[in-house]
């Protein structure tokens, strides 16, 4: 074997190495954060990246929001934190929804790495708190300064010694100091827990900078990206798609051009931003279309700088997906966690036979609160509580195979258990099931969404919000004469309907229903195998009347 072959698996072998080390740094926010979103969701990034703030790695754990969002934030702590003025034991922190991650709920935190004296790398993390005070976690706010406070560049660790001051501030303004102080700390600590097996990799490996190791990640992602681009062919595709919007319906307009060494995704036609908080800074919006077109393009080439470098996307300044501030963006994967599926829609055109059918997309968050729980009010003998809890849509039909349940695609997290959130709280959850006939009908059958049924077992009403409720009128739509899935719903259980992002008062007695969408279909129905037609009328996916309709099935 050559030496240059031998120094090829060597980097390899380093760069596999690397992603372990930013796993575990993932594994300690899990291990340590106080939220539940965090904890049990997994709603969280981490990642490292070399002096100039590109990012080199990134944990399997996480989600494509926070990584690929971070991936770009990390640049802005350095125009205010220059490399050369970092030292031992310092860590910077930002909410800020144009230079973070989309909105002021998530914390990234940034710590110089050192290796002998010298500073090696920069470690990143981020994660969703409960609760950073403002309206809440509601679409309902006019700007910015009503969603909560907002904490530019600044440092939270010097030398080794916490911003107290800054602490105490975050803490104030939240209505769950505990848990945001918990997560924000666990965020220290899991990037010191990365820094430390770096220099562990560094001393057994005896290198004295990872410059080196860096290069070799980005031009060997980089050409493995372009190589994966030339399989698609050149040209100009465009798409669009209808969201239900907040006060108005919103237009997710795109085109995209692939050239032989990129993708660019102009978004030129996009609706204005809303007036209200769900929509996508351009950070965001970059992070999530680059997502989707990762996912079809080359999605076993490794997340960096390299990889997403062929990716572009470009938007009108003040569209709903480039809002300026102080636009309010509290809601933002509302409109965020569907630019995949418009980038699908692009893709499909370019390569026919090769793309799922839409999904559910944004994941529905379920945030709730005792009534007056957002000005700190109780009523007697009631419990103070502000809690949130997720449900998730079905996967739109993939070629060749049905699509997923009750997953959160594009979102990345997981579900957090109903004991969680009935240990931190009075509510009760009911019911947590499939909805049966919710997955587009076609050759393949899109992904079911759930039923989820929350009451309270205390003799009072409680809050919901319904702000990332949609597809509530704009259904998700198969592809190649595949069938739409099933439109979300919010209602009581004795009949009234919720068709708005608002806060909704369950009443005292009631319970609160929502379902969720189902993904689109793929293909004819009536192409669809009889037996996995049978298959899913005994696992209870597709009703007898539902298989009938919709398959044209008689026993």
């Amino acid at each position: 074997m050559s030496k240059e072959a031998l120094e090829k698996i060597h980097q390899q072998v380093m760069w596999n190495r690397l992603i372990a080390v930013v796993e575990e740094q993932a594994q300690a926010i899990l291990r340590t954060a106080f939220g539940s979103i965090v904890r049990e969701a997994g709603d969280l990034s981490a990642g490292v990246y070399n002096l100039e703030g590109q990012m080199l790695a990134q944990a399997v754990t996480g989600t494509p929001g926070h990584v690929n969002t971070m991936a770009r934030a990390v640049d802005h702590f350095l125009v205010r934190f220059p490399v050369d003025s970092m030292k031992p034991g310092d860590v910077y922190v930002t909410n800020d929804p144009w230079l973070g991650t989309g909105h002021l709920f998530d914390f990234v935190v940034v710590s110089p790495a050192w290796h002998q004296g010298k500073i090696v790398a920069l470690f990143a993390s981020t994660c969703h708190v409960i609760d950073i005070g403002g309206r809440g976690f509601t679409a309902d706010a006019a700007s910015v300064f009503e969603e909560g406070v907002n904490i530019p560049h600044m440092k939270l660790r010097s030398e080794g010694t916490l911003n107290d001051d800054l602490i105490r501030l975050i803490e104030s303004n939240s209505r769950n100091p505990v848990e945001v102080k918990g997560d924000i700390l666990s965020l220290v600590s899991c990037n010191d827990t990365g820094a430390a097996r770096l220099t562990e990799m560094m001393a057994e490996f005896d290198l004295d900078s990872i410059a080196p190791l860096g290069k070799f990640i980005m031009d060997n992602s980089r050409d493995a990206m372009i190589k994966a681009i030339k399989a698609v062919p050149n040209g100009a595709y465009d798409t669009e798609m209808e969201l239900d919007g907040y006060e108005s319906p919103v237009f997710l307009r795109a085109e995209m051009t692939v050239s032989d060494d990129e993708i660019v995704v102009d978004y030129a036609g996009t609706s204005p931003a809303s007036s209200y908080g769900i929509n996508s800074p351009l950070c965001y919006t970059e992070a999530y279309t680059c997502f989707g077109l990762k996912c079809i393009v080359a999605p076993a080439v490794p997340n960096n700088h390299g990889s997403l470098e062929v990716f572009r996307v470009a938007a009108e300044e003040g569209s709903a997906v480039h809002p300026l501030h102080p636009s309010p963006v509290t809601a933002r994967h509302v409109i965020g966690q569907m630019l995949p599926d418009v980038a699908f829609g692009c893709l499909s055109k370019a390569l026919k036979g090769q793309v799922p059918a839409e999904s559910a997309g944004s994941i529905w968050v379920l945030p709730m609160a005792n009534v007056g729980g957002a000005s700190g009010n109780n009523a007697a003998n009631t419990s103070r509580f502000n809690v949130m809890n997720v449900g998730m849509g079905g996967i739109g039909a993939r070629p060749g195979k049905d699509g997923l349940s009750v997953t959160a695609f594009p979102s990345g997290i997981g579900a957090v258990p109903v004991e969680v959130t009935e240990a931190d709280s009075p509510l009760v959850f009911w019911r947590k099931e499939f909805a049966p006939d919710s997955g587009g009908p076609g050759a393949f059958r899109g992904g079911l969404g759930q039923i989820i049924e929350i009451g309270n077992s205390e003799e009072a009403p409680f809050t919901i919000s319904g702000a990332t409720f949609d597809r509530m009128r704009n259904a998700p739509r198969g592809r190649d004469d595949g069938q739409s899935g099933a439109l979300g719903r919010a209602y009581l259980a004795s009949g009234q309907e919720f068709h708005d992002k608002s806060v909704h008062t369950v009443p005292e007695g009631e319970r609160f229903v929502v379902e969720l969408p189902g993904g689109g279909g793929l293909g004819d129905p009536h192409q669809r195998e009889l037996s996995s037609i049978e298959q899913d009328i005994e696992g209870g996916y597709v009703t007898p009347e539902g298989a009938a309709r919709d398959y044209g099935y008689k026993k």
